[in-house]
């Protein structure tokens, strides 16, 4: 059981920079190392949206398109934490941010909301014209 908290959204003005922070609580079974991890969002009236993953060792990561060059993951697994740091950031980015964390951790699965174990609460990030 994998208990996921995130923390550091809010209102920001379009061009601005965020970090998202996700901390793990291992309250039985595998370690938090032992998934990788993976941050969606989903924006009012839509479905929740692949925005970048991570492999439990920190070595492999993949973006979605329209993130990609702005957005990059990181984690610390001595901290059991994930982090999502956000750069020149637009109004469509405006989301509610999930963390999550994937068992079985593959290309595909990577991408696919419905492959993961565990998620978070969300986060609101509103960024503003």
């Amino acid at each position: 059981q994998l208990d996921l908290v995130e923390s550091g959204g809010g209102l920001v003005q379009a061009g601005d920079s965020l970090r998202l922070s996700c901390v793990a609580s291992v309250a039985s079974g595998r370690t938090f190392d032992h998934y990788a991890m993976g941050w969606f969002r989903q924006a009012p009236g839509k479905e929740r949206d692949f925005v970048t993953a991570i492999s439990w060792g920190g070595l492999s990561m993949a973006y979605a398109d329209s993130v990609k060059g702005r957005f990059t993951i990181s984690r610390d697994n001595a901290k059991n934490s994930v982090y999502l740091q956000m750069n020149m950031l637009k109004p469509e980015d405006t989301a509610v941010y999930y963390c999550a964390a994937l068992l079985v951790d593959s290309d595909s699965n990577r991408r696919d909301p419905g492959k993961y174990n565990y998620w978070g609460q969300g986060a609101q990030v509103t960024v503003s014209t």
